[in-house]
């Protein structure tokens, strides 16, 4: 798989991404693993299950979140607690979205609320929902990005629709034990698409990329300069 190391965000989700997280780029590379296995179950799920769905919401503006859809982490996957109208999907991705060789992936404390669009919600967060279900049946993590890789090349899994983007806008995320919440930021997902073409990571572009060959995807993060609450990223 390669990638850019470029930051903690989701990216791919922590996603990528998503699944997830570009902040958490940053650590990959020449960083020693502090978290090596998966930690308890217990320390991935919220006690609090209003909790969660507020730190969803807060992924994105509340002319947003207020209709959109909330899932939220149980013990045998993500499940709806909200049903909202607007197509867009609020979630807390947690570490294992992240790139492979990121020192954070089975990091317990990583939250990371995300907002998906509705071409997001259909094509993108069908990779977070399916590596969070082998996860939690015990897979391990080349286990688990083996059969996810599987499913998009049978088409188990959708290609990443157009206009597909998702927002990353939280004071309240935890993204990595470097950078905490990190920046708000936008990110736009794109089947196979060369960084070039949207003049990413190019001196002075503020476009950030992040390629995920095996999920055949490519992360486009561009930072902004404001949180969900309105205040200003200072």
């Amino acid at each position: 798989m390669q990638k850019r190391n470029v930051g903690s965000a989701a990216a791919s989700a922590i996603a990528i991404v998503v699944m997830l997280v570009t902040a958490r780029h940053a650590m990959a590379q020449d960083a020693k693993a502090t978290y090596p296995s998966m930690a308890p179950l217990e320390q991935y799920l919220m006690d609090d299950r209003s909790a969660e769905i507020a730190l969803a919401q807060s992924a994105a503006p509340e002319s947003i979140s207020r209709d959109a859809d909330v899932m939220v982490l149980g013990r045998h996957g993500y499940e709806t607690a909200i049903h909202g109208k607007n197509g867009f999907v609020c979630v807390v991705e947690r570490s294992w979205t992240a790139p492979s060789d990121d020192p954070n992936f089975w990091n317990p404390k990583l939250r990371g609320p995300i907002c998906f669009n509705a071409a997001a919600a259909r094509t993108v967060l069908p990779r977070t929902i399916k590596k969070t279900d082998l996860v939690l049946a015990g897979r391990t993590k080349d286990q688990m990005l083996d059969a996810v890789a599987a499913a998009i090349d049978k088409q188990e899994l959708p290609a990443i629709e157009a206009g597909a983007m998702c927002y990353m806008l939280s004071k309240q995320g935890y993204l990595s034990d470097r950078d905490g919440h990190w920046r708000p930021h936008l990110m736009f997902f794109v089947s196979n698409a060369a960084p070039s073409a949207w003049g990413a990571d190019l001196p002075g572009s503020p476009v950030i990329a992040s390629q995920d060959i095996q999920e055949h995807s490519t992360t486009f993060l561009i930072p902004v300069h404001q949180w969900s609450d309105g205040s200003a990223d200072q």
